[in-house]
This record gives C-alpha cells, sequence and structure tokens, in this order.
C-alpha cells in the first residue's frame, strides 16, 4: 500500500483498535492460478503471536482454501472514508488550485495463512466471532442457542483459517496535508452530512475542538 509520511499509522494501539472494529474484511492469496479473494469477518486474538492472529473462517465449497497459497496472504480491512469536495476548503476562493480526494482508514495486515476443518477449533472460531458481533445487543444469541447436532452440521460446511500477523501497515489518510483552516472546512462540512460514515471521518480530522 502507497502511504505517505503524513497518513502513515504506525501506532500499534490504534492498529488493534481498527482491526477489532473492522466488520467485512477481505482476504486475498496469490495461487498458482492467480489472485483468489473472499470477503469475510474476522476476528483479532491479540494475545497470540507478536502482532496477534486473526481467526475467521470461508466456506467449504470455497475454492480458495484448496489452492495453496505462494507466500504470505494479505489482509485488507477498511475503516470509515468520505469524499472531500473541494468547496469546503478555505482557500478555494483564495487561489482556486484544489482537487477533490477521499478521506479514509485502511490497515492492511500481512502473513501465513492457515486452514482447518477440526471440529473443536472451527467452534471455538465460530463462537468467537459470534460473540464480539452479538455482545451489543441487548440479547445476545449464542451458538449454544442453537441445537448442538445442527451447530455440528453446519460446521461441516466451513473451513476455519488462521492468519499469524507477520506485520501490518496502517494507513489514516484525514486532510494531514492540508492547512488547519482547509482540514476545518472539510470537517464541518462532512458534520453536516446524512451519512453516519462521513460523520465519522469528520470525527477523526485533526484539527483544534472546542469543549
Amino acid at each position: 500500500m502507497y502511504i505517505p509520511p503524513a497518513f502513515r499509522e504506525d501506532d500499534p494501539a490504534i492498529l488493534r483498535s481498527i482491526l477489532r472494529d473492522a466488520r467485512l474484511s477481505t482476504l486475498v492469496t496469490a495461487t498458482a492460478e492467480g489472485l483468489v479473494a473472499t470477503p469475510l469477518p474476522l476476528f483479532l486474538d491479540e494475545a497470540e503471536g507478536p502482532h496477534g492472529t486473526l481467526y475467521g473462517h470461508v466456506a467449504k465449497a470455497n475454492p480458495q482454501w484448496k489452492a495453496p497459497p505462494l507466500g504470505e496472504a494479505l489482509v485488507i480491512v477498511s475503516g470509515p472514508d468520505a469524499y472531500v469536495t473541494p468547496s469546503w476548503y478555505v482557500s478555494k476562493p483564495e487561489h482556486g488550485k484544489v482537487v477533490p480526494t477521499w478521506n479514509y482508514v485502511a490497515v492492511h495486515v500481512y502473513g501465513p495463512v492457515e486452514f482447518f476443518d477440526d471440529p473443536a477449533r472451527l467452534l471455538d472460531a465460530v463462537t468467537r466471532l459470534t460473540e464480539l458481533h452479538e455482545r451489543p445487543r441487548d440479547e445476545p444469541w449464542a451458538v449454544s442457542d442453537a441445537p448442538e447436532a445442527f451447530i455440528q452440521s453446519q460446521l461441516k460446511g466451513i473451513v476455519g483459517l488462521r492468519l499469524a500477523i507477520s506485520r501490518i501497515e496502517g494507513k489514516r489518510k484525514m486532510s494531514q496535508n492540508r492547512p488547519e483552516a482547509d482540514r476545518a472546512g472539510v470537517a464541518a462540512g462532512l458534520l453536516g452530512s446524512e451519512r453516519a460514515s462521513d460523520r465519522e471521518v469528520a470525527m477523526l480530522i485533526p484539527i483544534e475542538r472546542g469543549g
């Protein structure tokens, strides 16, 4: 991933937070037949390995797990993003030398990927992933709510994956290359958007905030 110095995010705590909050990621592997990609939810085990380990699963019918990967796999994690119009820049009426851009958060995770079908490991991975996304609900659903025989039959249709993280690239492009006044204009413009993701990006832009 191309990361200009102004947009580089190296703070391990922030990178882990982005991975923890990720919803749908993309697993990419290089194979003898070419690149293969699968969108899927993953969870981070921060205690496993120096950089943590990602877990998830794919459908057993998905050919990606059957094709031996050439080298490390790549997981692409996207955070909030938003279109930025030049109209929000205070500098626009001053000289007009402005163009549209996109603000976003992205993390690329690399590491060797392992696929497994052991029922106990699969059940553990599915249970932990479910608990992660059910936790905010008032009445969380649990894997154990379903009949055990049904769950065991469902496990036969998936293959687990484990990616031990070897390195992480983080990018937080939030108008850091613009003057303070322009950044404030972008933040104000995004805060007025009907899109929740736009408002989320607005709060990540580095500006002086009152209160």
